[in-house]
């Protein structure tokens, strides 16, 4: 079977990026440090190196070579669990900043640690839940693009990002083969949160095993300050 990093190597290639040997260093000490933590904190169900590369690494960064993703200086990833899609999109993406939010303080423990390893410069991590940290100033429609593979349907992913983003801005929602469903259902939430459906991307990077769609929400109006609700609230009772 071909190796994983030069299928990871020509996936970047296919989309635009020139992989450098500091580049494909990094992916690979990072799925070294995710696969040695998972043994004693849950981080993914994926332990196979080939599996990892495609469902995690190829998957993430497959929104790079569109002109909205080019377009954008600071990206928040919600919900980021093991980094991804935000810490992938950040190796292939050092000319722009990054915030990976995560509500579990080990998770972003962890990523601290593989931070400081990779020597990477434009990515911090941050514990917190998205619903009170999208109240404080300093973070509220501050990001250009938020990213999220957050498992969440999109009605209820649109409380917890729409918050971050500028008007403008947009949301990047890694959605599986429903996401057409997903959308129509979360029509009422976006048209109160302040954001509408570009498109609904095509299977992406079906060649190399990725099967997600993706969704670009604008921004095309402020997000009410009575949103997001308190935690919890948006998962109980979708808007």
């Amino acid at each position: 079977m071909e190796d994983g990093m030069e299928k990871m190597s020509e996936a970047l290639k296919s989309l635009g990026v020139e992989p450098s040997r500091e580049m494909m260093e990094r992916f690979e000490l990072y799925m070294e440090r995710v696969l040695e933590w998972n043994e004693q904190v849950n981080l993914t169900a994926i332990r196979d190196r080939d599996a990892f590369i495609e469902k995690h690494f190829i998957d993430s960064v497959c929104c790079i070579s569109d002109s909205r993703w080019k377009e954008a200086v600071n990206v928040i990833d919600v919900g980021t669990g093991a980094g991804f899609p935000g810490l992938p999109l950040a190796i292939v993406s050092p000319e722009k900043k990054f915030l990976l939010v995560d509500s579990l303080n080990k998770r972003i423990r962890i990523l601290n640690g593989i931070l400081e390893e990779l020597g990477m410069k434009n990515v911090s991590a941050l514990h917190g839940r998205a619903e009170e940290l999208a109240r404080q100033k300093k973070y509220r429609e501050k990001f250009d693009i938020c990213v999220s593979r957050a498992v969440s349907r999109l009605s209820v992913l649109a409380e917890y990002c729409l918050p971050f983003i500028r008007e403008g801005g947009r949301l990047i929602a890694y959605k599986g083969p429903d996401a057409d469903g997903e959308v129509s259902e979360a029509a009422s939430a976006l048209s109160v949160l302040g954001g509408s459906v570009e498109e609904v991307s095509a299977t992406c990077m079906e060649k190399y095993g990725v099967n997600h769609r993706i969704v670009y929400v604008k921004k095309v109006k402020k997000t009410p300050a009575s949103y997001p609700r308190k935690a919890g609230t948006p998962e109980r009772n979708p808007l």
